[in-house]
């Protein structure tokens, strides 16, 4: 059986397939477009994975949509009514939206894919899921896991915001619901837009700026803003929140218990930013923490999936591990909606169609989230040449003992190297990486390569093999989902100047024998390299860890501030022009930046809008 899986028209456009109950490809429609979270239609990612199988839409048995929208217009509807007569211009402007487009999605998608076969069985083959349901089964199916508790955290599906599932072998219940305008996800949103982020996309940012700044405001919004139960189950003080009727997230209410106005975008962050998310992600941690607690001791399953955009807050995650209410926890690496697709795919096919699944103890069916477009050599050559690049063709041995000799005299090095990710996190098939030893790269990357907000982490790539040895964890994280701290003997003690230090002034006192990935409360979030889904990249680990006795490398994604992760060649080399990488590995073709065509530079540092 063939299912294709998609999510639109929200943000984050995707498509996935799967063949016979294995995942056969799936990719984000921003990586094809270059237009970042792009909710349009997927056409380039469906045609893609159509590619990928030998396919054509007609070979296809199911196609299936990651949500239903009837539901999510019913309520939207029942919000507003709830509100009147708050709202009325933002309902305005949404009705017409939805009445045009978004309420006949069916009618929409039936004429998208007649362009690729006037005659396919809609009637018979075309499917909804639900939002959470999606979730759910993206975190389950390809989990190692017979039986596992599920929990799906984001802003809002239809009308959940944080549901319970219960998965065995082929099946999976929704148990318990918490509904909108309660939501975690949304709460966490709304400090992204007062903090000056932008929602759907800067979450990441607050995440990153919590350790700068203390929780003095944790309290003030657990007894203003949320009533949470002792099992962690919560509600949301709708006087402080417009995201229900208006068209921002927070209102005049909400400004005066925090003493002002939003934060405008790019103003200077000060300490009041930063006390504010160490503030809600103190919060958030709780109430993941008290979930995780009261769903192991009722259930008493040991195992447990994560999946919804919260899944992607990793120092939560890391947290919940070592809290040891589950002994094994399994997270989506494509948590959000554009992993809606691979779960809207993975449940038709063993839910509707009833097929059976197929688990491999200890290993996950996501092949490392290696899902994407992979490019011949020879075409890698061509499509350099077309744009004009000057590279040398190097055996696999000698491209990567070139690379790592690059890392180790702290050159950036752009990494583009078989199958693209799935997912937002770049894991060493479209990544920029660093020397993790270098007290300057942190800021580097940052500024010259990202041209992003210094405060910003970066993670470290380790081999697998020797995690243990220089972090708080002793286990997989592939999915660079997990935080966990360096390790005591690797910390550097600091002066009595440098703890008396607050906010961004931290940010240039080394904390470890690894400056460049360790964070101002010295944590990092972790990538486990294995050889076994990504032989090319930890080959190249291991070379530099032979150059250098360190097994850790800075990974970034490949890309700059506002721009998609790379997809081909192309994009590699014309990122490489436009920032100040120096060195650029493509499949075996080595760039010098110093070789290039200066006519060919581009300026990138203001090409993209802000995320």
């Amino acid at each position: 059986m063939r299912v294709l899986g998609l999510s639109a028209f929200y943000h984050d456009s995707a498509a996935a397939l799967v063949v016979g109950g294995n995942i056969v490809a799936a990719a984000q429609e921003e990586r094809f477009t270059r237009k970042k979270h792009d909710s349009n239609f997927p056409k380039h990612a469906i045609d893609y994975c159509l590619a990928e199988a030998g396919l054509t839409l007609n070979d296809i048995d199911r196609v299936v949509f990651y949500d239903k929208p009837f539901l999510k217009f019913e309520r939207l509807l029942e919000t507003y009514l709830a509100f009147v007569p708050r709202g009325f211009s933002s309902f305005r402007i949404a009705m017409p939206i939805w009445l045009q487009e978004k309420l006949f999605q069916k009618d929409l998608l039936r004429k998208e894919f007649a362009k690729w076969a006037p005659d396919f069985d809609w009637q018979g083959k075309l499917l909804f899921s639900e939002h959470h349901l999606s979730h759910a089964a993206s975190a389950f199916f390809p989990s190692p896991f017979e039986e596992a508790l599920v929990l799906t955290m984001d802003g809002v599906g239809e009308w959940a915001t944080t549901s319970v599932a219960i998965g065995r072998g082929n099946t999976l219940q929704i148990e318990r619901e918490i509904h909108f305008p309660h939501s975690l996800g949304l709460l966490y949103s709304a400090f992204t837009y007062y903090t000056g982020f932008k929602v759907n996309s800067g979450e990441y940012k607050l995440m990153g700026l919590a350790p700068y700044g203390q929780p003095i405001y944790a309290d003030l919004i657990k007894r203003h803003l949320m009533d949470i139960k002792p099992d962690g189950s919560f509600r949301l003080n709708m006087d402080y929140f417009d995201y229900c009727t208006g068209l921002r997230m927070t209102n005049a209410k909400f400004d005066a218990l925090f003493d002002g106005p939003a934060r405008k975008p790019e103003e200077r962050l000060t300490q009041k930013q930063m006390d504010l998310a160490a503030s809600v992600q103190q919060v958030l941690e709780e109430v993941v923490l008290m979930l995780g607690r009261s769903l192991a001791q009722e259930y008493g399953i040991h195992n447990l999936c994560l999946a919804g955009g919260v899944a992607l807050n990793c120092v939560a995650n890391g947290k919940l591990l070592r809290d040891g209410s589950f002994k094994n926890i399994w997270i989506q690496p494509a948590a959000g909606d554009a992993g809606g697709a691979l779960g809207a795919a993975l449940g038709a096919y063993h839910l509707n169609l009833e097929q059976p699944r197929r688990i491999t103890p200890g290993r996950d069916a996501m092949k490392g989230s290696y899902l994407g477009p992979a490019f011949s050599q020879s075409e890698i050559e061509s499509r350099l040449k077309a744009a004009g690049a000057r590279f040398h063709v190097l055996s696999d041995d000698a491209l990567i003992d070139a690379a790592a000799k690059g890392l180790a005299d702290e050159k950036a090095l752009g990494w583009m190297q078989g199958r693209m990710e799935f997912g937002p996190r770049a894991l060493g098939g479209r990544s920029i990486l660093g020397d993790a030893r270098s007290p300057s790269m942190q800021k580097t990357l940052n500024l010259k390569v990202k041209y992003r907000e210094s405060f910003r982490p970066f993670a470290p790539s380790i081999l697998r093999e020797h995690v243990a040895e220089w972090f708080d964890l002793d286990g997989d994280s592939p999915y660079m989902l997990l935080v966990a701290d360096v390790k005591e003997q690797h910390r550097r003690t600091m002066s009595a100047d440098e703890q008396a230090l607050f906010g961004i002034d931290k940010l240039n006192v080394p904390r470890s024998t690894l400056p460049a990935i360790t964070h101002v409360d010295y944590s990092a979030r972790i990538q486990t390299v294995h050889e076994e889904t990504n032989p090319r990249y930890h080959a190249l680990i291991k070379r530099f860890q032979e150059l250098t006795s360190c097994p850790v490398v800075v990974n970034t994604s490949f890309n700059v501030r506002g721009e998609p992760i790379v997809h081909s060649p192309e994009d590699a080399f014309r990122c490489f022009m436009g920032s100040e990488i120096e060195l650029l590995a493509v499949g075996n073709c080595l760039l010098y930046k110093e070789e290039q065509d200066p006519a060919l530079k581009l300026d990138y540092k203001n090409a993209f809008e802000l995320d």
